[in-house]
């Protein structure tokens, strides 16, 4: 039996032409299965959690072929890719719910920095400490999820010298996160923050990885990782997720494969060099992310981030491959080999195509993408 996952996916709406548009309230109002963020320029739709990779495609890919139809009856508005305001429109929030006092503290203490498309993976992990274990080796691990998919390069219409500008703005919140040692101290620090005002409320923990469950902190089911740009091909994501899977799986096989313990750092300061180097980790990712240097969180080495996903892929393909989901793990050797979508995109720039035209192309790929999927696997599953 595999491990549960889920996925919460972040997208913009808008015209075929790349504008972003907000249609988030309507959407809401008539799709169940739909939920608004504080802007209304993008919207969320969730999967449930399901242990089958086969049956995760589908569930990715039905509700935007349901919100691409759906949207064809408000006129000619489309899904857009990427994890920025790519071509304009950041100077400026557009509330999706003026009345949520959560939203307007967001707008006015973060402004557009957080109106941005992203994927977060929910692997569901029911046992307190082995979910805080898994935490910790995701956390560390973290920026190489970023440099796999790395989407938002430009901002504005403009190249901004991120690969994922998204993750270099973002406001992290708190400030700074330990690794959490069990889950008494993640309990103990939860409380302490809300109580200081670094974090609103319990959804208020903005950081690369973080616990999730029906009642934070206290009861928790599953590890979200939520420092991935949008990845709009689903085999892409399921690749990336099975990544993070199969490690989880070597974790569990290895229990010593723990930061805490494996790392060669000092032991008194180990916690808060694992955090600082991590944080250098995303910082670096989310400017060069697959070519990015990196410093390796078990040994001190400098490494680059393409070198260590194929350390980890090598360790891992036999566990994939023993638990019968190897196969889903194949589309990161293409990531690698040909870049995630922000190098395509800067590739395409230096080449001498503008921003508008690029995500255009963005725009008509994704949608045949979709429907590709949709038509050949979906119907298949169902038949």
């Amino acid at each position: 039996m595999l491990l549960s996952k889920g996925f919460e996916v972040e997208m913009y709406t808008g015209t075929p032409e790349g504008e972003v548009v907000g249609l988030s309230d309507r959407i809401v109002a008539d799709l169940e299965g739909f939920v608004r963020e504080p802007d209304s320029r993008n919207v969320e739709y969730t999967t449930a959690p399901l242990s089958s990779y086969d049956r995760l495609l589908c569930a990715l890919v039905k509700p935007r072929v349901r919100l691409r139809e759906y949207l064809k009856q408000l006129g000619d508005y489309t899904l857009l890719p990427g994890s920025t305001l790519s071509l304009g429109g950041s100077d400026r929030f557009y509330r999706s719910d003026p009345n949520n006092p959560y939203h307007t503290y967001i707008e006015q203490t973060y402004g557009t920095k957080v109106v941005t498309a992203s994927i977060h993976i929910n692997i569901g992990i029911s046992q307190p400490e082995l979910l805080m274990r898994a935490i910790r080796l995701a956390r560390v691990e973290a920026p190489l999820y970023l440099a796999l998919s790395a989407s938002s390069p430009f901002l504005d219409g403009e190249v901004t010298g991120y690969h994922s500008t998204r993750w270099g703005l973002f406001p992290k919140t708190p400030a700074i996160v330990p690794l959490f040692e069990s889950h008494r101290h993640y309990i103990q620090w939860t409380e302490e923050q809300l109580e200081l005002g670094t974090m609103q409320n319990v959804r208020h923990l903005w950081s690369a990885v973080r616990p999730n469950g029906d009642r934070r902190p206290y009861c928790l089911n599953r590890l979200e990782l939520r420092i991935c740009d949008l990845e709009v091909n689903p085999l892409a994501l399921l690749a990336i997720t099975a990544l993070l899977e199969a490690r989880i799986w070597q974790m569990m096989e290895d229990p010593s494969l723990d930061p805490l313990e494996l790392s060669t750092l000092p032991a008194a300061t180990r916690n808060e060099d694992l955090v600082a180097l991590t944080d250098a980790n995303e910082i670096a990712a989310s400017r060069q992310s697959l070519d990015a240097e990196l410093t390796h969180w078990q040994d001190g080495r400098t490494i680059l981030a393409r070198d260590w996903i194929e350390e980890i892929y090598r360790e891992v393909w036999p566990i994939a491959k023993k638990r019968g989901f190897s196969c889903f793990l194949s589309p990161l050797k293409k990531i690698l080999r040909e870049g995630n979508t922000a190098q395509q995109w800067l590739k395409l720039h230096e080449g001498g195509s503008d921003t508008r035209s690029i995500i255009l192309q963005g725009i008509n790929g994704m949608a045949h993408q979709e429907w590709e999927l949709e038509d050949n696997l979906c119907a298949q599953l169902v038949a």
